[in-house]
């Protein structure tokens, strides 16, 4: 079918679930309000669903409302105990209530196949680094975004390229996180990215990442754990 002058054509997306990590705020500056609804809009457009923390409020509210408005499927997970301060007037789509954020996180994870990170705050960062970090230790081999607005996340990226620079990020895990300044060319890298493992580890390794994490948050020797797991 011949298209009209200007309208561009909207190629059928490798993923089906988007989950977003953005601020309960909408920051003091316009554009990030402006990036959330155009993110929303490209997901509409894409035919993706957005999953997400679940509020109406701030950046979290105005991507959500840009999706259900266009008629897109939209999966909110909150922790019950934020559900009075994050969701004002009516919800939006689909809101699963669950206990705490560990399964919050866990949710959104096993419900979407990849993830950007719109401006925020203490909170986007920790969901946005729960994430790299599962990716890094090939738990999971999904694409990981920043829309990176206005240079937002300049400073974060540079610190980032300061850890591989010192040794403490490898240089192929710096390839893990993909940024840009716009939706549009976000989406395009999400979609041409190539995970850093060929394939994600086994439960039974899972288990043991989990294991040697709880030990080491006790203070205990390495050398309590049966799993001899590496990172």
């Amino acid at each position: 079918m011949k298209r009209d002058a200007g309208e561009e054509e909207i190629k059928k997306s490798r993923f089906k679930n988007v989950c977003v990590f953005c601020g309960s705020s909408t920051g003091k500056r316009d554009c990030y309000s402006y990036a959330a609804v155009e993110l929303g809009e490209l997901l509409v457009a894409k035919k993706l669903n957005l999953v997400y923390g679940g509020g109406s409020v701030g950046l979290m509210g105005l991507v959500s409302q840009a999706v259900h408005s266009g008629g897109g499927h939209v999966l909110g997970i909150i922790p019950r105990t934020l559900m009075r301060k994050e969701i004002t007037g009516e919800t939006i789509g689909e809101v699963r209530p669950v206990a705490d954020m560990h399964q919050r996180k866990a949710e959104m994870a096993r419900h979407s196949e990849c993830f950007i990170a719109l401006p925020g705050g203490y909170g986007t960062l920790e969901e946005l680094l729960e994430v790299v970090t599962w990716a890094q230790l090939g738990i999971h081999d999904k694409p990981v975004g920043l829309l990176n607005v206005d240079g937002y996340y300049n400073n974060f990226l540079n610190f980032i390229d300061k850890a591989v620079d010192d040794g403490f990020i490898l240089p192929s895990q710096r390839q893990i996180i993909v940024s840009a300044e716009n939706a549009k060319e976000l989406m395009q890298k999400l979609e041409d990215y190539v995970p850093l493992h060929n394939g994600v580890v086994t439960k039974a390794r899972r288990r043991g990442l989990s294991c040697r994490d709880s030990v080491e948050r006790r203070g205990l020797p390495p050398h309590t754990l049966v799993s001899n797991t590496k990172y």
